[in-house]
């Protein structure tokens, strides 16, 4: 099964308006993006999953992104998750999809927050005095994007002591959770990113990795269960917001060639628009190849460290190019760029929120770029 975006595109432009209102997605779209394919994308094939392409990924989230940038968020992060969750030991895998690799699963992992604490208790069957090794899990944790239409939640906490901190992801049904109405922000807004809360849960070995676990490359899996979660994490952040930059342009052409100048000029002739329009969509348009180009690294390239941090480099800095592509727009476009029923202002600000998000910062890119680069000029000497 290949992803199909069409309808759940079309569905997510129509309800564009409403989403943001709402905060948080209907159930009738979080039902579309299962049908496109999104949930199974990544689940592995043994579980009935697509182990699909990072490319085919990306693709069908920026085309999502044209729609609605809350719901492509959405979108690309139940596929995501769903490549995270393949790392559990196999019984939490068939936990997961034994039923069905349509599963949602949204996830809290940065920052690591709440308290895990090792534990052995009773089987609920076997032999007296039989125990399953697991861990205690309490805490809150923020930002979990879909949550309200999830059906599993990843979780990350730190455990160990001061000498062997490590930082775990749990596996833990929705049900268990309490889900809290928190996210009220300037962009993005249809995300419901909302606020998770874990009452003292037990969660059995076999739903628990760490997270050094998904920056392990292991041969014989599927190629996008042998790639480093680094060399493709900011992916997932990147697409869906340069979709959004992609129809922010179309707006802002339609604004623009609606406008009159007070001297009766048509605005769209002035230097100054030409310009702004020129470089914006030449940005825009480098973006997408450098996600393009990214990708296929990723999908087909060798995995080394210096290309993961080439992948985390052309991420940030294609994501610095379309924040820019949006400014430039929005200031070209004038007052009705202002207006809160106009599209290229709400594009605007999810664009500038997904920018924003930690894996897309280009500081950290450029110190691990740094970092891969002088590794390998020692190893050449």
């Amino acid at each position: 099964m290949t992803l199909t975006v069409a309808p759940a595109a079309a569905l997510a432009r129509t309800r564009a308006a409403e989403t943001e209102r709402a905060r948080k997605l209907s159930p009738g779209l979080a039902d579309s993006l299962t049908t496109a394919g999104f949930a199974r994308h990544f689940v592995p094939k043994p579980w009935g999953g697509d182990a699909g392409s990072f490319t085919e990924a990306a693709e069908a989230a920026a085309e999502l992104g044209e729609a609605c940038a809350a719901t492509a968020w959405c979108a690309a992060l139940y596929a995501a998750h769903a490549r995270l969750a393949a790392h559990l030991p196999e019984q939490g895998r068939r936990d997961l999809w034994e039923r069905t690799p349509d599963v949602r699963i949204a996830a809290s992992v940065v920052p690591p927050a709440g308290t895990a604490e090792e534990a052995r208790r009773p089987r609920a069957a076997g032999p007296a005095g039989d125990t399953a090794d697991g861990w205690w899990l309490e805490g809150t944790w923020h930002h979990a994007s879909g949550v309200d239409h999830a059906h599993w939640i990843l979780l990350a906490s730190r455990t160990g002591g001061a000498a062997d901190r490590t930082v775990r992801l749990f596996a833990v049904p929705l049900e268990a959770c309490e889900v809290s109405d928190t996210w009220h922000t300037l962009g993005l807004r249809g995300t419901g990113s909302n606020t998770v809360r874990l009452e003292r849960t037990f969660v059995p070995a076999h739903r628990t990795c760490t997270l050094a676990d998904l920056g392990r490359v292991e041969h014989g899996r599927d190629r996008c269960h042998s790639v480093p979660y680094q060399m493709v994490a900011g992916a997932q952040f990147l697409a869906p917001a340069l979709g959004a930059a992609r129809q922010a342009l179309r707006d802002w052409r339609e604004l623009t060639a609606g406008r009159v100048r007070p001297d009766g000029s048509r605005a769209a002739d002035a230097p100054a628009q030409r310009d702004a329009g020129a470089r914006a969509s030449a940005e825009i348009h480098a973006a997408g190849l450098l996600l393009q180009h990214a990708l296929r690294r990723a999908d087909l390239g060798e995995i080394t460290p210096l290309a993961v941090a080439e992948n985390a480099r052309d991420f940030a800095f294609a994501a610095e190019l379309i924040a820019t592509a949006a400014d430039r727009l929005v200031r070209a476009a004038g007052l009705r760029a202002q207006a809160t029923d106009c599209p290229l202002q709400r594009r605007w600000r999810d664009i500038r929120a997904a920018a924003g998000h930690a894996a897309l910062d280009f500081e950290a890119a450029g110190t691990l770029y740094a970092q891969a680069g002088t590794t390998v000029s020692e190893a050449a000497r």
